[in-house]
């Protein structure tokens, strides 16, 4: 293919760069530059990696060159409208017969590039799999291609249908369980379409990807859709370095339907244009939205007479309370406008269903629309049985559905929610209240969305969403070809800063992380291949992870010789002592901050936080030095004060109002920006901010009189002149309180820290650097001297501690643990135990296996067999007390001490586990009874009000208990145990009826 092919990756391509574009570096392998290169057209990016030495024998007639792929030959697909740019780049890519890698928003047309590789499949007699991360997408994804394909099948565990048909839908979990199995089907097969690809950073089940991309044979070519991300080369060279074929990126972050963002202050009234069509962020819009907020307070303040901060908090209050109303007027005030259809978004599935039973006074269809959503309807509940059209779930829905509104969430019943999908897409449901999940799969796009909130509850912290969350939501807004533009509305509070939002509207897609991890599946499935062809090394090894790794190593190396240059820039002299010093000075911050974590805690501290106390503030690396205390409230962060509260911090519901100097600036024309400490030599003002209680660093024992009302600046200034006239008085440091003489803390514990503590302050008195009267400058070098070594040691530990040594020390500490419960031998080979643990990857496979050796089954029928499963398929926790009957509750003993015993054998073998954790996580008996009860013929009806936990969540974990007990059937038939395949066949049909196992409208 002549020069073009084989250039070094640094050249431009023929089409000249956009300006203001940079050209990407060409990335080592093996010290060897990987070429890679890029053209712009109106809207798209392409990118190629290629392997060194490769030259493609392509006729660039009819299909261009590898850095400008363009197909002039016969299509294997028509379609009925002009392709984009970034779809004809990626098709040509496709003929090329090379894998390529498309990085789109929702809604810009990814499925065209899919069909055609299913199109292109057909033509060439070959066979294609499509994957998809869910069931329910696999499911829809099968109806959308049975419409345009003939000869289409489904692979989900749940159903299967025409397996084998020349097109596969299945789960990512399936191909790789075939490809582990070396199943025929795979030789025949010549592309794989992998659907939403950046669900590899999911924690639980990203692993499942990487593996299926390292086991696929090279011969096999890729089509990764993905949402943007913003690292979608690095991913493109990780699969050219792995199966030593050119990868293509083609990016686009155009919209088809342009968005605007507006944002409607809670509690307030209007919205506010933040984000227009091109952009461009609107700071003039949300400085009125920010005065809009001090108006809401000021009125709120002058009715409520009184000063200081103790009311305060029934504002916030009100706010929320307001909330449900807030829903209402937003989504009258879109009908009004004509901006429907809507999906109103919430991070709650209580939420949800709450906010569209809040609308009833709405009516948004028409007595035909009511007619044709009642006829679908009672058409899809006909799929079920009498006794389950009754049911609250079913009946509830339908006069919700009549007015045009409705609720999707993962909690629904499977056919509510496959119906109100069905409904949304025909225009016949206008208002959605729907969760994220919504968001994710088959393209259902709206003219609006509304964000109720813009924080979520990830399992740890209640925390902003990312900007990589927005763009997939919010690109569910604008409908190609119907809408000018998408509407986006967030609802805000007034503590939400600029850049906040800022970043959160206009940020940049999050990369894709690697979360590969070494699973006893993964281990024992390597060691059962005859061939060898695959080691958990060669796994290791090529895994996106290393890739990551290797990658990052030249800029720590970078960043290492930039460090050790300015180190050796400064006097080098006093050397020990300084490291010395310097270990003493982190060693009492450390302590100082121990103590204090106890001081501070509610019950021993709010007898001491008492209005006049001086207090220390620090928010994070923000130091604000002292302040006095002004009122303790147990709430939220009080809104009516003048400023918003520093950073909120969890577990701790604790506010001390202090009064604190602050910037001048943090209160400029009324604007509720986030306060800052007043700078050195400003003069600043003293105001009242609501800090959480583990902020407070310091507790004096100096206390002073503050007046009752604070609101005239001059009251506050005095005491700010007293606060300074305190630090004269005490040039080493106000008086603090001593945890055990002052606020007598007896625990044997804390004095110990306290004796630890004096100690080191009489060392660092009598250190020579503290005598020595070593001017300012020269301390400060000397300070700048020993960080600099600290993180020229931490990122020399970093490059040693390598990945691929910490995998293979995991991956030899997991086979002792599986030599130890005879799994393998002492030779590595595969015995019995093993051998029936490589089928099972539902659920914990050493577990089950071990109940399956260790007689617990025999004893139970096949109720309590079905019963006991049930604790090993993932489920939400019930708030409920579990008390288990008689029947289930020594199987339940039985496999907390297995877990138990697990546990400790992986501690045993240096594996980093928590006994107690591992047995809760492995031992979930929240749906033991309604299994076992489901198992023994109760109706439905009768199931639900067992628990408290969601219908749609009990008929998923019915459906994955259903798909587990056939897996331990087939691992019980490999190894011959007659009794126990009946025992799991006999439980599998007990729970196999009704409506946990309605079929799927979409099939």
């Amino acid at each position: 293919m002549g020069e073009e092919a084989v250039d070094n990756g640094k050249r431009k391509s023929p089409e000249s760069l956009e300006e203001g574009q940079q050209q990407p570096q060409a990335p080592q392998e093996d010290g060897e530059p990987v070429a890679k290169r890029r053209n712009l057209s109106r809207s798209c990016i392409h990118e190629v990696a290629v392997p060194k030495g490769y030259a493609s024998a392509k006729d660039e007639a009819v299909h261009g060159t590898l850095a400008n792929p363009a197909f002039h030959g016969n299509m294997a697909k028509q379609y009925p409208f002009q392709l984009d740019p970034f779809q004809s780049v990626s098709i040509a890519c496709l003929e090329r017969n090379e894998s390529v890698l498309v990085s789109a928003h929702t809604s810009a047309g990814k499925t065209a590039i899919a069909e055609y590789a299913i199109a292109m499949s057909f033509r060439d007699k070959q066979k294609v799999i499509y994957t998809s991360p869910l069931k329910a997408l696999s499911n829809q994804k099968y109806r959308e291609l049975s419409q345009e394909f003939s000869d289409v099948g489904l692979m989900t565990g749940d159903v299967t249908l025409q397996p084998n048909a020349a097109c596969l839908v299945m789960t990512t979990e399936i191909l790789r369980a075939m490809l582990y199995r070396g199943s025929e089907v795979i030789k025949e097969v010549g592309w794989v379409i992998f659907d939403e690809i950046h669900y590899m950073k999911d924690r639980e089940r990203g692993v499942v990807w990487e593996e299926s991309i390292i086991f696929l044979p090279p011969a096999i070519k890729m089509v990764f859709l993905s949402a943007t991300m913003s690292n979608a080369t690095e991913f493109a060279e990780w699969i050219c370095n792995l199966h030593k074929q050119p990868c293509h990126v083609v990016y686009t972050d155009f919209r088809p339907t342009p968005l605007q963002h507006y944002v409607f202050p809670i509690g307030g009234s209007g919205l506010y244009l933040v984000v227009d069509e091109n952009g461009q962020f609107r700071e003039d819009n949300f400085v009125k939205l920010q005065d809009s907020f001090v108006k809401q307070n000021n009125q709120l303040d002058g009715r409520k007479g009184g000063g200081g901060p103790k009311a305060s908090g029934r504002i916030a209050k009100g706010g929320s309370a307001s909330g449900n109303s807030d829903i209402y007027r937003i989504v009258k005030m879109i009908m009004e406008r004509k901006f429907q259809p809507v999906i109103i978004f919430s991070f709650s599935r209580r939420e949800c269903e709450h906010h569209a039973m809040s609308m009833s006074k709405l009516d948004f269809n028409t007595e035909e629309e009511k007619d044709c959503i009642e006829q679908v309807f009672s058409n899809a509940i006909r799929l079920l049985k009498e006794e389950d059209r009754s049911l609250p779930a079913i009946e509830l829905m339908l006069p919700l559905l009549k007015r045009g509104i409705a609720v999707h969430h993962s909690g629904l019943l499977p056919i509510i929610k496959e119906l109100v999908e069905l409904l949304f897409q025909e225009g016949l449901v206008k208002a959605l209240f729907a969760t994220e999940t919504f968001a994710m799969g088959l393209n259902m796009p709206a003219k609006t969305v509304v964000f109720t909130s813009v924080k979520k509850w990830d399992g740890d912290t209640n925390r902003y969403i990312g900007s990589g969350e927005y763009i997939q939501m919010s690109g569910r807004a604008g409908r190609r070809g119907k809408d000018e533009r998408g509407i986006c509305v967030i609802m805000i509070d007034e503590k939400m800063e600029m850049s906040v939002i800022k970043e959160m509207v206009l940020g940049k897609p999050a990369p894709l992380i690697s979360t590969f991890r070494l699973s006893y599946y993964t281990i024992l499935n390597l060691m059962s291949r005859v061939e060898g062809q695959f080691t958990a090394e060669h796994v290791i090894r090529n895994s996106f992870h290393q890739f990551q790794y290797e990658k990052a190593l030249p800029e720590i190396v970078q960043k290492i010789t930039s460090l050790e240059n300015e180190a050796t820039l400064l006097d080098s002299s006093g050397e020990t002592d300084l490291a010395e010093y310097h270990k003493l000075e982190l060693d009492i911050s450390e302590l100082e901050k121990k103590i204090m974590s106890e001081m501070i805690r509610p019950e021993r501290a709010l007898l001491y936080l008492v209005p006049g106390r001086l207090v220390k503030v620090r928010d994070g690396s923000t130091d604000w030095g002292w302040g006095v205390v002004v009122n303790v409230v147990k709430k939220p962060p009080a809104s009516g004060t003048l400023l918003p509260a520093l950073s909120a911090s969890r577990g701790n519901n604790y506010i001390v109002d202090t009064l604190l100097h602050c910037s001048s600036s943090s209160s400029e024309n009324g604007s509720r920006s986030k306060p800052c400490p007043a700078r050195s030599g400003e003069k600043g003002e003293m105001h009242v901010v609501p800090v959480p209680l583990p902020l407070v660093s310091g507790l004096s024992s100096v206390r002073i009189n503050i007046p009752s009302d604070l609101r005239p600046t001059e009251a506050r200034q005095n005491i700010l002149f007293a606060v300074q006239e305190l630090g004269k008085r005490y040039p080493q440091g106000l008086p603090k309180l001593h945890p055990v003489n002052d606020m007598g803390i007896q625990e044997p514990e804390l004095v110990g820290l306290v004796h630890k503590l004096e100690e080191l302050e009489q060392k660092k008195s009598s250190h020579p650097l503290s005598k020595s009267g070593q001017s300012e400058q020269e301390m400060s070098w000397y300070h700048r001297k020993a960080e600099l070594n600290h993180e020229i040691q931490q990122l020399k530990s970093k490059m040693r501690d390598s990945q691929l040594q910490k995998f293979r020390d995991e991956l030899k500490n997991r086979s002792r643990v599986l030599k130890m419960l005879g799994h393998i031998d002492g030779d590595g080979v595969l015995q019995l135990k093993g051998r029936t643990a490589c089928l099972i990857d539902t659920g914990d496979e050493l577990l089950i296996t071990e109940l399956m050796f260790n007689g617990t089954f025999n004893d139970l029928d096949h109720h309590q067999v079905a019963s006991l499963a049930s604790c090993f398929v993932p489920c939400e926790k019930s708030s409920e007390q579990i008390r288990l009957r008689n029947e289930l509750s020594r199987p339940m003993m039985q496999l907390q001490e297995a877990a138990r015993k697990i546990a400790e054998v992986q501690r045993e073998c240096k594996l980093e586990v928590n006994v107690e954790e591992y047995v809760e996580s492995a031992c979930r008996p929240y749906l033991m009874d309604v299994i076992y009860c489901w198992s023994k013929g109760a109706t439905f009806a009768e199931v639900i009000e067992m628990t408290d936990i969601f219908e749609g969540s009990i008929i998923r974990l019915a459906r994955r208990l259903d798909e587990f007990l056939k897996q331990l059937k087939a691992a019980a038939e490999a190894v011959g145990e007659v009794n126990l395949v009946e025992k799991f066949e006999n439980a599998s049909e007990s729970l196999n009826r009704g409506i946990m196992f309605a079929n799927s409208l979409y099939l």
